[in-house]
Parts: structure tokens; sequence; C-alpha cells
């Protein structure tokens, strides 16, 4: 069974930070990049950032400098280091292969940026 499963989110001050979490299923982890994508309501979901299995990454204009993305192969786990919150990063976020796959979308996690 292909799972991903996003934690972490929560509300945060702007200028502060969280770091989000993506446990996946083996089967994708081990031989895809992996992205971090969030959505807010009214808008399309996203890419915010990438990683290939090789550890090289891109950001979108919009997170760059603030955001860091993180994998370890070994838990087959994916991680989103965000600092320098931004209310307009206010947004569910998800997990899934880059390009992504339809099927594998998840519940996502809240990030809320607010005073």
């Amino acid at each position: 069974q292909v799972q991903l499963v996003e934690s972490g989110g929560g509300l945060v001050q702007p200028g502060g930070s969280l770091r989000l979490s993506c446990a996946a299923s083996r089967s994708i982890f081990s031989i895809n990049t992996m992205g971090w994508y969030r959505q807010t309501p009214g808008k399309q979901r996203e890419l915010v950032t990438f990683i290939t299995t090789g550890g090289n990454t891109f950001n979108a204009d919009s997170v760059k400098g603030r955001f860091t993305i993180s994998r370890d192969n070994a838990k087959n786990m994916l991680y989103l280091q965000m600092n320098s919150l931004k209310p307009e990063d206010t947004a569910v976020y998800y997990c899934n292969s880059y390009p992504p796959v339809a099927r594998y979308w998840g519940q996502g996690t809240q990030v809320t940026v607010s005073s």
C-alpha cells in the first residue's frame, strides 16, 4: 500500500519556524524525487520545493532562503524546515513525488501564520 502522511503543522507567529515531516512508503521514496506542495482555498496546489534522490534541491522563489527540504532515505522520511514564516505561507502542505502522482495525495497538514 502506498502512503504519504504529513505532520508537524500548526499555528505560528510571523517570523517563526515550523518543521514538517512526511512519512512515505518505501516503494515511493526509494526511487522518486520528492516534493512539498501547498494549497490555499480558491487556489491551485503549487509546488514549493523538491529534492532528488541524490540530494539536489529546487525552491520556489517565494520560499527561497527561508525553507529547506531534506530527506532521510534510510527512514523514508521527508522534511521541510520553514523559517521566517510569513502570513502568505498559510496553507495546507502536502508531500508527494515530483512530478506528483494523483492517487498519492494525502490529507496534508495545516500551517497557519498569524499574530
